[in-house]
């Protein structure tokens, strides 16, 4: 299942805070990150309470979630973090098929021309997805997926979601 049918409204001004948000925090010690392939750490985090402006993303994230899979959103949950490429820079081949995950999910930042395109691996089909700002892509865990190289000169940005039932232990 491959959804990329949902963008955010208005995004363009949260789209600018959020990078700027992102940056800003980048100088700081308040991230962290894993997964250093190619030179670069494919993913950074960092805490809700430190980047605000995630809420009303993580917010449709839930809510098309809940749509998509049929169940209430108050039986889902998500953690997410930050995928930056900067010139010249890919996300390896890999899936998200590895815990509790639903559903994965990425909302698109900041897309310079050129910086790179989804590629979904599913079955023997490949789908190319060409990311604009404020669109989010949903699709399996399970799907092998990767990033082709960042060819602008301008650093790319976009969220990564996980989707998860909440635990009722």
């Amino acid at each position: 299942m491959i959804d990329q049918d949902f963008s955010m409204p208005n995004s363009e001004q949260l789209n600018t805070n959020l990078f700027n948000q992102f940056n800003k925090i980048l100088k700081t010690e308040k991230f962290n990150q894993t997964d250093h392939f190619f030179d670069r750490f494919e993913n950074t985090y960092i805490d809700e309470k430190n980047i605000p402006e995630i809420s009303d993303i993580k917010k449709a994230v839930i809510q098309r979630a809940s749509y998509l899979l049929g169940t209430d959103v108050a039986k889902l949950k998500c953690g997410f973090w930050f995928n930056a490429m900067n010139s010249g820079q890919k996300t390896s081949l890999h899936h998200h098929d590895e815990n509790d995950e639903l559903l994965s999910c990425v909302y698109y930042i900041r897309i310079p021309k050129n910086s790179g395109d989804l590629i979904l691996h599913e079955n023997q089909t490949i789908t190319t997805v060409h990311p604009k700002e404020g669109l989010l892509v949903m699709f399996s865990p399970n799907i092998p997926h990767e990033v082709t190289p960042n060819n602008s000169d301008d650093m790319r940005l976009a969220v990564a979601f996980n989707i998860g039932p909440v635990d009722n232990d």
